[in-house]
């Protein structure tokens, strides 16, 4: 009898280890997935961005997953969780306290698109030990001491710094002289805050700039006259439009039109994405658009045409933003750590992202094709990229080395 279920025994060891190896017949059992979370907006005014993210990280998942997935994890498959963040921080919170108490397995995430959404996100994650990468632009995200947060955006702040003294150069040079006022239309969202925050506390004076009209407003945006109003009678050399959702920015830019404040009278600068969405084209057509300029973190340059034929061919988009290629790059960020790491492990990719210093594999998907995070979680010389629309298209006008056309501004009174 001892020695039958021995038999017995050895013979389930056989079979066990040839559904291992792959004997005749049967499969070889597969790798268990990395899990790693994505929470953006799918529901409410900023649904729009979410979706774009979405689709520029399940592209990056699917690419990746095609060419044999975490190799260093013996070909494991990448799986997103993804969640809604819904129209409030609240709501982003919750999203953030749901992943992380249902899914223990996550091993990084991404996301939360909005500045305000990012905060509350990050608190959770944080006391979680889950690393996250986001766009987000506001300097508060990196500026908390926080270990597990990894912005791939040049901050607001180092933003606005950077865009004056374009703009005005940008002006000087398409029109021989500097412009000498602005207005200021702004929400009252956390990036949006922190982006005009340097001006209004000294940048626009030291740069010999008059703000002649300010208006902030809280979002959902339901009539701009006011504002549009103020803004026609102070007469600004150009208006710079600090919003951070499509539906606001379409509400503003059609007042504009509407009151006779089209480019042709009053250059319009920006910063975002939410300036350069399909959605918002299809809105309000090319002749509202057309002249527009936003600053932004990330945007499809030189080199990237290969992606965003596949982007738009799978998407059916007419264009990849900046929502898009940051997705995708932020999935190809925790890839490259997880093969690095060797193990699905937080810890271990954490690590494995503050110490990425490269000019390959992800950073391909990031304006200045090079990737590396200060100790606060910060981009290491992350550029800015000035994006314009022309004929019915964003393009590229600045920096002159990525730029695939010249801008368009009209000197006042022309």
């Amino acid at each position: 009898m001892a020695h039958g279920m021995s038999l017995t025994r050895r013979s389930l060891l056989l079979a066990g280890s040839a559904a291992v190896v792959g004997a005749p017949g049967l499969a070889r059992a597969a790798p268990k997935p990395v899990e790693m979370g994505m929470i953006v907006p799918l529901s409410g005014p900023w649904a729009r961005q979410g979706q774009l993210v979405r689709a520029g990280a399940e592209m990056a998942r699917d690419d990746i997953n095609k060419a044999g997935g975490i190799k260093a994890l013996g070909g494991a498959p990448l799986k997103l969780i993804e969640a809604d963040a819904g129209d409030t921080p609240e709501k982003a919170k919750d999203a953030a306290q749901r992943l992380v108490s249902q899914y223990p397995g996550l091993v990084a995430g991404t996301g939360s698109w909005l500045s305000s959404f990012t905060l509350a996100v990050t608190e959770v994650t944080e006391r979680a030990r889950l690393p996250w990468i986001t766009l987000s632009y506001s300097d508060a995200i990196t500026s908390r001491g926080f270990r597990y947060v990894f912005q791939s955006s040049l901050p607001g702040n180092e933003q606005a710094e950077g865009l004056l003294p374009s703009v005005i150069e940008l002006a000087a040079r398409a029109t021989g002289a500097k412009p000498k006022s602005c207005a200021l239309i702004q929400d009252n969202t956390a990036a949006p805050m922190s982006f005009v925050k340097p001006m209004l506390a000294g940048g626009l004076e030291k740069a010999g700039i008059k703000l002649v009209a300010h208006q902030t407003f809280t979002p959902p945006l339901s009539d701009a006259t006011p504002i549009v109003q103020q803004v026609r009678t102070s007469n600004p050399d150009f208006l710079f439009l600090i919003v951070s959702s499509v539906p606001d920015n379409i509400v503003i830019l059609e007042k504009l039109a509407e009151m006779g404040l089209s480019h042709a009278r009053l250059p319009v600068v920006g910063n975002g994405s939410p300036l350069v969405t399909p959605e918002l084209l299809k809105a309000t057509g090319p002749a509202i658009v057309n002249g527009v300029i936003t600053s932004l973190a990330n945007w499809p340059i030189k080199g990237d045409e290969a992606l965003v034929a596949q982007f738009k061919k799978r998407s059916g988009e007419p264009w990849m933003t900046q929502d898009s290629i940051s997705g995708y790059g932020h999935v190809a960020i925790v890839a490259a750590a997880l093969e690095k790491a060797g193990a699905p492990d937080r810890e271990k990719v954490n690590e494995a992202i503050h110490a990425m210093d490269t000019t390959t594999g992800p950073a391909r998907y990031f304006p200045g094709k090079s990737l590396k995070f200060d100790e606060r979680g910060r981009r290491v010389g992350a550029p800015l990229i000035l994006v314009q629309w022309q004929n019915g298209l964003p393009v590229t006008v600045d920096p002159a080395e990525v730029a695939v056309a010249k801008a368009i501004w009209t000197k006042k009174g022309a």
